[in-house]
């Protein structure tokens, strides 16, 4: 968000401040806001951990300068990690799932990382055991992993949730975001609970997630078409919490793609398809407070919309329901 008044150095100093901005089909009494993280100079709200973990490491003598970061990703958080490479002195090099945006994996290269693609169907688990590999080969060379690192859960504990807490004047009833790696739902939670604990806090995640089984629900695991949240395997998200939680809901593919489109033609909003999985769960978490079946300190809902629907434009995003599938 262009806010500022005076000339920078880097890139790097237009990470966070991103606007807070009310999602249009808000019930009339409780108003949702949504955190516009595609404002970011990488366009996605993974610039706030890439610049985190990058100077977090330099800065704890895990890497030298010149080494090289490793991680495995499914593209956004790539991006993040490589803008700030190119500010900082390291090497970037990302291990991700071949299927996925190939507009993550181009920016990638264009930042001057190196992308290795893993088979798709081994998913995350084989892309972070060959991220680990990698590291052993390389000297001075580190795998961060975002899945497992407290600094995912850090950055957002220091920029985004305070920023939404100064953005609403802690007029905070309820946070509704979606998990992968679970980062950015944790550090807000765990910074808004602080100021405020009775605040309402709601997990999204596709159908076929399994992070719903956390909060006493059977759910297994299906293939799902919404990216960047979800997970297969919940050994592998060491960040979440299920007691900061109060409850894990799921939104199907088809529903998540209705919502960013309307989004789109109604409202503005170009967003991917885990925005538009939070932006109903958001929905559905204002209603209940409309309607006296969910107690929150204030009538608000605030929630994440993490990156922009162009990072998704190849595999047909606007596309009618069956092809988006079919594509993805």
């Amino acid at each position: 968000m262009t806010t500022n008044r005076e000339q920078l150095e880097s890139v790097l100093e237009t990470v966070g401040e991103t606007p807070l901005v009310k999602v249009q089909a808000s019930p009339d009494n409780v108003p949702i806001y949504a955190k516009l993280e595609s404002f970011n100079p990488g366009a996605s709200i993974k610039d706030r951990l890439g610049v985190y973990l990058v100077e977090q490491h330099l800065e704890r003598g895990n890497i030298e300068p010149g080494g090289t970061i490793i991680e495995p990703t499914a593209g956004n958080t790539g991006i993040g990690i490589a803008l700030a490479a190119t500010q900082f002195d390291v090497q970037a090099m990302f291990v991700v799932p071949e299927n996925f945006s190939v507009e993550k994996q181009t920016l990638m290269r264009a930042l001057g990382a190196e992308v290795v693609n893993t088979p798709t169907e081994d998913g995350m688990k084989r892309a972070i055991e060959h991220a680990n590999e990698l590291a052993e080969e390389l000297d001075n060379a580190i795998v961060p992993q975002q899945f497992s690192s407290e600094l995912n859960v850090e950055a957002h504990k220091a920029t985004t949730g305070p920023e939404i807490w100064d953005e609403l004047d802690g007029k905070v009833g309820a946070i509704v975001a979606g998990c992968g790696t679970a980062g950015t739902l944790m550090g807000i939670t765990q910074y808004i609970r602080e100021q405020q604990p009775a605040v309402h806090v709601a997990a999204v995640e596709p159908e076929g997630s399994l992070f719903a089984n956390t909060k006493g629900k059977d759910v297994e695991h299906e293939e799902y078409t919404i990216e960047g949240i979800g997970t297969s395997n919940l050994a592998t998200n060491e960040l979440f919490e299920p007691d900061l939680v109060d409850e894990v809901q799921q939104v199907s593919d088809k529903d998540a793609q209705a919502e960013l489109k309307r989004l789109a033609s109604e409202e503005g909003q170009l967003v991917g398809s885990s925005a538009g999985a939070a932006s109903v769960v958001a929905q559905d978490v204002a209603d209940r407070i409309e309607s006296g079946k969910l107690d929150v300190p204030h009538e608000t809902v605030v929630t994440v919309f993490p990156d922009s629907s162009e990072r998704y434009l190849s595999k047909g995003i606007y596309d009618n329901y069956e092809e988006w599938v079919d594509d993805s």
